[in-house]
């Protein structure tokens, strides 16, 4: 299976904030973004030509499909399946990113990053309504519980992520989490308004559209 193997900090430094890959070291001073906010490569700093409306466009999905740790190809068959759907086009892209597996275990701060939540769901550590699910992008429903299995609890990096967050300090409305038992339930499909993603995916809709 083909992924991203470079440095996760060149992402964010390309799209010039913050996508939130590589956990506890996003909130710290360590942090490149906070050294070095211009794009990586020794022409990085010196880059102030004008952006054309494809360039701008263009960014704003690399800055979308980097955050969810997505290569193009998946990407793009996720913008046609939303595409198909009844409603914005844009928002149910951003509905369809948000209710991946991978998503939801970070989501409910089980884990500190989405790359860490996928390796947690490859690895078979959590389950879906009680049946091991260990494919990062599958599709949850509303009323579907997710948990850790009870070998899997112990985990360092799951409880590490909720003492950093406090445990439920965070979860967004759409979900409810259980610290005691370490499982969270997708309640609903979210409304575009309220999924922190900072993004203007009308943008990616006439990228694609082109």
């Amino acid at each position: 299976m083909a992924r991203y193997t470079d440095p996760s900090c060149k992402l964010c430094r390309r799209e010039k904030q913050k996508l939130f890959l590589k956990g506890s070291k996003c909130f710290s001073e360590k942090c490149p973004v906070e050294k070095r906010n211009f794009p990586p490569g020794q022409h990085g700093m010196g880059r102030r030509s004008k952006i054309s409306e494809y360039g701008i466009q263009l960014r704003e999905k690399q800055k979308v499909r980097r955050t969810y740790g997505m290569l193009e190809t998946q990407f793009r068959n996720t913008f046609e399946k939303a595409s198909q759907m009844r409603g914005v086009t844009g928002d149910n892209l951003v509905k369809l990113l948000e209710r991946r597996f991978d998503n939801v275990v970070y989501r409910l701060n089980i884990a500190p990053s989405r790359k860490a939540a996928r390796q947690l769901i490859l690895h078979g550590h959590v389950q879906v309504n009680g049946k091991s699910v260990n494919i990062p992008s599958y599709l949850l429903n509303p009323g579907d519980v997710i948990q850790l299995k009870d070998a899997s609890r112990k985990l360092e990096v799951v409880h590490e992520s909720l003492k950093r967050t406090r445990g439920d300090s965070g979860v967004p409305s759409w979900l409810s989490l259980n610290k005691a038992d370490l499982s969270g339930t997708f309640l609903a499909v979210p409304e575009r308004a309220d999924i922190p993603l900072n993004a203007n995916e009308q943008l990616i809709v006439e990228l694609y559209s082109k």
